[in-house]
């Protein structure tokens, strides 16, 4: 298993977001998590990550625990995360924004052929690459946030409310580069609100709510479920 997350509790100051929670990563997969705002889904991408800390059970990247790291020696061992509202340096440009996604790394050669791949996946990047990146739309300012995660050259990346505020077109290509992401060989773990576009590109899901996970299976079986039509899907 790539990822494995066992039971985890995690508190704000006297406040429970995550109770018992467990999930599981496989390698190659794209997994969605779903669920409400205030469900805890950031929380739980925050807690791999090492930004928040758990109380209770643990985390494993590849067999090892992970919980105890801090984000940079997360990040080095091969987890990435893309924030929720993309959190790009705005007096940057979008090649500065990117180079500083591999911070990390020291193979030039290797770097400038992981550059070369965003710019295939999103050639909007590469005509504004020396742009700065607060004057992007909304849309490239996701795109270059997505790109700048791919630069570390993560074995799992993390993506926290990829579509947030963006219109339906822009919206479907983001979730069409997700799937491409992960077709190329990078397992994804999603957290998203749109749950019938995550689920169309999903193999697996969870369903978060209140901090607890309420309902888990394949995207194929969550998309025919009456309670997951009703409650997220608008059926």
């Amino acid at each position: 298993m790539l990822l494995s997350v066992n039971n985890i509790t995690v508190y704000y100051g006297k406040a429970l977001a995550l109770k018992d929670v467990s999930l599981s990563v496989k390698e190659g997969e794209l997994v969605a998590v779903l669920g409400p705002n205030g469900a805890g889904k950031t929380t739980l991408l925050r807690s791999i990550f090492g930004l928040k800390r758990i109380s209770k059970g643990s985390i494993k990247f590849m067999e090892k625990e992970i919980h105890d790291l801090s984000p940079y020696g997360i990040n080095k061992i091969g987890i990435s995360l893309c924030p929720e509202r993309r959190r790009l340096f705005p007096e940057m440009t979008v090649l500065e924004n990117l180079e500083m996604g591999a911070y990390l790394r020291k193979n030039k050669d290797e770097i400038n052929r992981d550059l070369r791949e965003v710019f295939e996946l999103f050639p909007v990047l590469e005509e504004r690459r020396n742009q700065r990146a607060g004057t992007l739309s909304g849309g490239e300012q996701q795109m270059l946030a997505i790109g700048r995660a791919l630069m570390s050259k993560p074995k799992l990346l993390m993506l926290d409310e990829p579509s947030l505020g963006l219109s339906p077109i822009i919206k479907s290509k983001i979730f069409k580069s997700i799937k491409e992401i992960r077709n190329e060989g990078t397992t994804v773990l999603l957290v998203e609100q749109d749950a019938y576009s995550a689920l169309r590109i999903a193999d697996r899901a969870y369903i978060l709510e209140t901090g607890n996970v309420v309902l888990e299976g394949s995207s194929r079986d969550l998309l025919a479920n009456k309670q997951i039509k009703k409650a997220y899907l608008g059926i």
